[in-house]
């Protein structure tokens, strides 16, 4: 199905290009939103990167300053320092703040992973209150409807796309599936940012 379809024939997704669709997963019938957008200019570079050098980063960021916390984490993670650390930070924060205002609380956790192999490789949801993703680099994330069929199409969160998911602490009945794209053995490395909320959080959302 693509991003284009009307949308009496989507009733689990929403998509837009206006950020403020991300809210609709506040809705009972939708289950996965979309921010479809490209990649910011200033995160380029994160395509020449030798992620051989780089870790994984996993932080616990309180939304009083994350981006004043951020770049130091990234470049002990090995990403460069200086202005370029500091325009990721600046990107995930913003994503960070926004993700805390439609689900509420005051502190969110944080995973950059760098992904080689092919986790996650089945259709799932995950076992929390709602995640967000946002692949950084190609191949991005797979998603499908639930009850599409076998022969259904396999859609692509793009780099630079947020896309933000119901979890099974949330939703019962899976509607939306996901997983990561199959690269084992193709030498690709993909960079994936995801974004949780600490277990419990309450679901009681300000609007952006």
């Amino acid at each position: 199905m693509s991003l284009a379809a009307p949308q009496s024939l989507r009733t689990a997704w929403a998509a837009s290009d206006d950020p403020a669709v991300l809210a609709r997963i506040l809705e009972e019938t939708v289950h996965l939103v979309l921010w479809t957008r490209a990649r910011p200019e200033g995160l380029d570079w994160l395509d020449k990167l030798d992620f051989s050098e780089i870790d994984d980063v996993q932080e616990s960021l309180a939304l009083t300053d994350p981006a004043a916390t951020l770049p130091a984490a990234l470049e002990r993670a090995g990403y460069p320092a200086g202005v370029r650390a500091a325009v990721l930070a600046a990107e995930i924060a913003a994503l960070a703040r926004r993700f805390v205002r439609i689900m509420g609380g005051d502190t969110v956790r944080l995973r950059l992973d760098i992904v080689e192999t092919d986790a996650c490789r089945k259709f799932h949801m995950d076992n929390v209150t709602a995640r967000l993703l946002m692949p950084l680099t190609e191949p991005g994330t797979q998603w499908i409807e639930a009850g599409a069929g076998a022969q259904a199409p396999i859609n692509h969160v793009a780099a630079g796309t947020v896309g933000l998911f119901k979890g099974r602490m949330w939703a019962e009945t899976p509607t939306i599936l996901h997983r990561s794209p199959p690269i084992a053995g193709t030498g690709a490395a993909r960079l994936l940012l995801v974004l949780d909320m600490p277990p419990l959080a309450p679901l009681e959302a300000a609007q952006p």
